[in-house]
């Protein structure tokens, strides 16, 4: 995961105040390490090829007996377990389909864990990013979404992506921050002062 200073997480939460000044939105950032752990998938891989070990030995003769053919079926299960449980290994493994899911699953647990939902007029935004999956997604409530289609936020999540993928997370939150506030000071301009939500980074282990 990128690592973010306290500096870094500065200069987002002052972003946010910025745009704050000028709409009624109230923008929420999360920055999640992964959206899962993807346990479920090392241990299937694992026990997989640990089933195999019985026909490579009859293929390549060991002379094993029952008990040393157990054991090398234990060893490999966790050999391989341990291996697949790398990250770099791990995502390789599974399929961008489920990480998306994953992580957009995430997305929408921290839009109500966080109270965007509860918002003054459901003008809550939340900017989430799953860094080990690279997915960005913008989240909006009603108050919103009934003035900005989802046209508004896929050029923003794409760029949002790229910078990412090139390690510019906090690159790409100020970017992304500032291009959703002209679109909100424009379509949820300010109409009273108000602060319901922080505007500090959330960052997800």
């Amino acid at each position: 995961m990128t690592l973010l200073s306290e500096r870094d997480q500065q200069q987002v939460a002052d972003a946010i105040a910025r745009i704050e000044q000028e709409t009624d939105a109230e923008l929420v950032t999360v920055l999640a390490t992964r959206a899962d752990d993807y346990t479920y998938v090392s241990l299937v891989w694992a026990g997989l090829i640990a089933l195999l070990v019985p026909g490579l030995i009859n293929y390549y003769p060991l002379w094993l007996d029952a008990h040393q053919l157990l054991l090398a079926q234990w060893l490999t299960f966790i050999g391989v377990g341990l291996l697949f449980r790398i990250p770099a290994v791990t995502s390789r493994l599974v399929p961008r389909s489920v990480r998306h899911w994953r992580a957009g699953n995430l997305a929408r647990r921290q839009f109500l864990e966080r109270e965007l939902h509860r918002t003054e007029g459901g003008t809550g935004v939340l900017i989430f990013v799953a860094e080990a999956e690279r997915y960005v997604e913008i989240l909006v409530d009603h108050g919103i979404s009934s003035r900005l289609g989802d046209e508004t936020w896929a050029a923003i999540v794409q760029a949002f992506t790229e910078a990412v993928k090139r390690g510019e997370t906090l690159q790409g939150f100020l970017t992304c921050i500032d291009a959703c506030g002209q679109h909100l000071r424009t379509h949820v301009p300010l109409t009273h002062t108000r602060n319901e939500l922080p505007d500090r980074l959330v960052i997800l282990p």
